[in-house]
């Protein structure tokens, strides 16, 4: 018995080998090995995910540990200090399910054979049929434990209005519930790619705020998250922006230094020479479709997917380069899309945009919401998170956006949510009329429940009184506005005029114009 005890102690240290450590040159690094790379004049460590050569030359893209997924790039060996150890990729662990499938069907071969050898008695019960069913039953076994879902105890974002509050979890944050594990996926492949993503339960405050400051993504598909960003450098208009992501332009455009993206319909090319041609023929001086919104600084154009196919799915793939979670880029006929541009003499300057679908079964208002990074920091994100409430308010219903939220998005929506919610809770105090409810706060700002219960909660202002929930505006919170407020006296600050949308109406649709264009 004590030889048994010892392999199983043996067994179990196998189970996580330590990584092992040595000394490498450019011929025996492989994928996986993390080895010291110059940054900014300085060394750090850093995984290698891929390994090409580039005009005969080995490049190597890495990612830097502790350092947000955004800052991968790709480095020159030069860049690479070899005379420090390397951290070796720890080995594969052996698959148990493959070596039982493989047992599996060594077995169904030998029975193949034993039934050939003895004819007569497998046209009356072949051995291979008990063998058969016992190999088909294996996968069966193995999907019903991978279909298991993770534990909601945080609850999911979208439940009953009626949610109670504990009094012990208004100290903190309340959890992301759900958020990272309802990675909704619109294309076939990467749904697939999805049922191979770790299942994980609800994510603690510190656990999420580590994740958005490495990770750069709410996501938690393994398989988008390992994919290598593509494009060097884009140029649009007068700024050139290296990408954040993998975004699926066409293959020829990975060699190319510099990628022409033209403002106005979104078109890609790999050269200046191309560029220069299409912008003499390009005669498209805003987004294509009808401008519901104007004033001093900015106006919305609302784009019909099924209607202007080409030019949603260039925006698409725009975004994909700035949003890890974006998986839909091809069929863009269940959407909407409202672009927002600012205007100068040459035309309309595209901003940012958010999307929705044309009916939605879970009632979110936007679908996908983006910035571009070289017009972030200036207030327009609060710009299309307002516009996307104004136009929920015109519908009469209460709106959410569609999780997972990227980390800007997140960040953006809670600034958001706080911001107008303490102000509406000044303003009913001002005149006198206190609001009882989260929900009487959220049907005045279309927003779901949960999403002002979550808000509340983030800052504290929930407090159990005389056995009863209750509202309170903390000293904190008011300090913290009025912080805001001064900020935004300096600076300026945009908003959106509910009155000019006074003409829009929400469009409706045929049944063949809400579904996808498989």
């Amino acid at each position: 018995m004590a030889p048994r005890n010892d392999a199983k102690d043996g067994e179990k240290g196998a189970e996580e080998p330590k990584p092992e450590r040595g000394y490498a040159t450019l011929a025996t690094l492989t994928i996986g090995t993390k080895a010291s790379v110059e940054k900014d004049g300085e060394k750090r460590r850093a995984e290698i995910l891929s390994i090409q050569t580039r005009r005969g030359r080995p490049t190597y893209y890495v990612h830097y540990e502790e350092f947000n997924k955004r800052l991968d790039e790709w480095v020159s060996a030069e860049r690479l200090d070899l005379l420090q150890e390397v951290e070796w990729p720890a080995p594969e662990k052996p698959d148990n399910k493959s070596k039982q499938k493989t047992t599996q069907s060594k077995a169904q071969q030998v029975s193949k054979t034993d039934s050939r050898s003895q004819p007569n008695k497998s046209q009356k019960r072949p051995r291979s049929a008990t063998v058969t069913r016992e190999a088909s039953e294996t996968p069966f076994d193995g999907s019903a434990k991978s279909s298991r879902r993770p534990s909601r105890q945080g609850g999911k974002e979208n439940l009953d209005p009626t949610v109670t509050i504990a009094t012990e979890e208004i100290g903190g944050t309340p959890q992301p519930e759900d958020e990272s594990a309802i990675d909704l996926v619109d294309m076939q492949e990467a749904a697939v790619a999805a049922k191979a993503a770790p299942n994980h339960g609800p994510y603690s405050r510190e656990e999420e705020i580590e994740k958005l400051r490495t990770g750069g993504s709410m996501t938690q598909n393994q398989t988008e998250i390992s994919r290598v960003r593509n494009l060097e450098r884009i140029q649009m208009g007068q700024y050139e922006i290296e990408p954040w992501y993998f975004s699926p332009y066409p293959a020829e455009f990975t060699d190319c230094d510099l990628v022409y993206i033209c403002e106005s319909c979104l078109c890609y090319f790999g050269n200046n020479t191309q560029f220069g041609r299409h912008r003499k023929k390009c005669t498209l001086f805003h987004p294509p479709g009808n401008e519901i919104y104007r004033d001093d600084n900015v106006s919305f154009f609302e784009i019909d997917g099924r209607r202007q196919r080409t030019w949603c799915r260039n925006l698409c793939l725009l975004s994909k380069l700035f949003l890890d979670h974006k998986t839909l880029y091809y069929d863009v006929d269940p959407f909407l899309f409202y672009c927002m541009t600012f205007r100068n003499a040459h035309g309309h300057h595209l901003v940012g945009y958010f999307s929705k679908e044309k009916e939605s079964a879970e009632g979110y208002n936007v679908a996908c919401i983006l910035t571009l990074p070289q017009h972030q920091r200036k207030g327009y994100g609060k710009l299309l998170i307002q516009f996307s409430y104004e136009l929920s308010k015109i519908e009469n219903k209460l709106g959410s956006p569609e999780k997972p939220l990227s980390d800007l998005g997140l960040l953006g929506y809670r600034a958001y949510w706080q911001e107008v919610i303490v102000d509406l809770l000044l303003e009913r105090e001002g005149e006198g009329t206190p609001i009882v409810s989260a929900e009487d706060i959220g049907s005045s700002l279309a927003m779901t429940t949960n999403d002002v219960l979550h808000t509340l909660q983030n800052l504290n202002m929930v407090r159990y009184s005389n056995k009863t929930h209750v509202i309170v505006l903390t000293e904190a919170v008011l300090v913290q506005r009025e912080r805001q407020k001064e900020k935004e006296r300096i600076k300026g600050k945009r908003v959106i005029e509910g009155e000019r949308l006074a003409g829009w109406r929400p469009p409706v649709f045929t049944a063949a114009a809400r579904t996808w264009n498989w």
